[in-house]
């Protein structure tokens, strides 16, 4: 990892952890923000990618704004340095609690998903006399050609508001009291690894702008939401890079003189993390060779839960000698696999490995089902670490519960 040894970690750290690479961050931003030279632009962090307060800090030194889904989420960005006028609040269960803190903080934009949304905000800023900076997610109804699970641009996922209606609500938004209508925002999923839905979905937001505008809104920023896939796999990527991607942005929308908006979440983050492993046992089954590592689902869940593809490498040097394994954890449920079939050079007990492109919905999306701890993360800087998140222990785990009163 950049210029420090994974065994040197983990004499000190102890596996399983997760560990990212500082540079990695700086540039994948960079690759967004040196592209995208040609249009006034904004790249917010989805923060719900890896929530660490040491990589969203990274980025907020980079200039980066955020995309966030919670109150949780906005109070990381700021305390981690992200100003409120870099900040787009969106999810589609906002509360008027978070809505209160949102408004308090002047954030730059509430990106609503709903009529009642609407409603809702207006009521609370008009009590608290703030005037809220809105645009309405558009759902398009495009096929984003990734996972079910995470597909959101289709008419029966439960995201955004149908562009049919699109006009007759933005036209009732502007007789709302303290609603200042400024842009428009559309988020057709994650993981995409080709350019045609997004090409689809923008071409149809793009003619909407125009729509809005001859209507009387003052369209003045376009959020185009994330979803950019990486190459978990060698050979998966349709050919869609983050070049191509800006320049296809900067061409369609050049016209319309908006602030550019993007929320990339995966692409910053995913490839510069890695969950180091260690083989806890080797055992040999009736047909299969079984590695049972010390990390498990509630470690890493996209495996179990999206059928998702990692590289697993091991640590050491490679010896020539191959063999095939089914890499899994050590949760009782069979679903607790993160390979089956992989050839590998060949490993024993007590080896390292390495789960790659794990920087984005890993450390994220953890739990600690089975009373498992949650594991640390670290991260490096050229021949630096630093644990930036501990490990905790059982009596902090388990301190979380209270008897109730009569058991006591």
């Amino acid at each position: 990892m950049e210029n420090k040894a994974i065994t040197d970690i983990a004499k000190e750290v102890h596996t399983p952890f997760y560990c990212y690479s500082q540079s990695t961050i700086e540039t994948a931003y960079q690759n967004y923000t040196t592209q995208l030279q040609q249009v006034d632009s904004l790249v917010c962090f989805a923060v719900k990618a890896n929530s660490n307060q040491a990589v969203i800090k990274v980025l907020a030194d980079l200039g980066a704004g955020a995309d966030v889904v919670s109150q949780g989420e906005m109070r990381r960005a700021l305390k981690a340095g992200i100003p409120a006028n870099k900040i787009v609040y969106s999810g589609i269960a906002k509360t008027k609690l978070e809505m209160r803190f949102a408004l308090e903080q002047d954030i730059f934009q509430f990106n609503l998903e709903s009529e009642n949304e609407l409603e809702r905000l207006s009521k609370v800023a008009s009590n608290m006399g703030k005037t809220a900076q809105i645009a309405f997610r558009i759902n398009p109804d495009v096929d984003a050609e990734t996972h079910a699970k995470i597909s959101t641009g289709k008419s029966e996922n439960k995201f955004g508001i149908p562009i049919s209606r699109a006009r007759e609500i933005y036209l009732h938004a502007s007789t709302l009291p303290n609603i200042e209508i400024q842009g428009v925002d559309v988020h057709i999923g994650s993981q995409l690894t080709s350019l045609k839905p997004f090409k689809n979905a923008f071409t149809l937001i793009h003619e909407l702008v125009i729509n809005l505008r001859s209507d009387g809104h003052n369209i003045k920023v376009i959020d185009l939401g994330g979803g950019l896939g990486v190459n978990y796999q060698k050979g998966e990527m349709d050919n869609a890079p983050v070049i191509d991607y800006c320049q296809f942005i900067q061409e369609l929308f050049a016209d319309l003189n908006c602030k550019i908006v993007l929320e990339p979440g995966r692409s910053l983050v995913a490839e510069a993390g890695l969950l180091i492993s260690e083989v806890v046992y080797k055992k040999k089954g009736e047909a299969r060779t079984f590695l049972i590592i010390d990390s498990a689902m509630n470690d890493l869940l996209r495996p179990s839960m999206y059928d998702a593809y990692h590289d697993i490498i091991p640590v050491k040097q490679d010896t020539g000698q191959k063999e095939t394994y089914d890499i899994v954890g050590p949760v009782c449920e069979t679903g607790d696999t993160f390979a089956n079939n992989r050839e590998l050079s060949k490993l024993e007990e007590a080896d390292l490995l390495a789960i790659c492109s794990a920087g984005a919905y890993g450390a994220a999306m953890s739990s600690t089902y089975n009373t498992r701890l949650l594991i640390p993360e670290i991260l490096v800087k050229d021949d630096q670490f630093c644990v930036i998140k501990e490990r905790k222990n059982y009596d902090e785990l388990i301190g979380l519960d209270n008897l109730a009163q009569w058991q006591n």
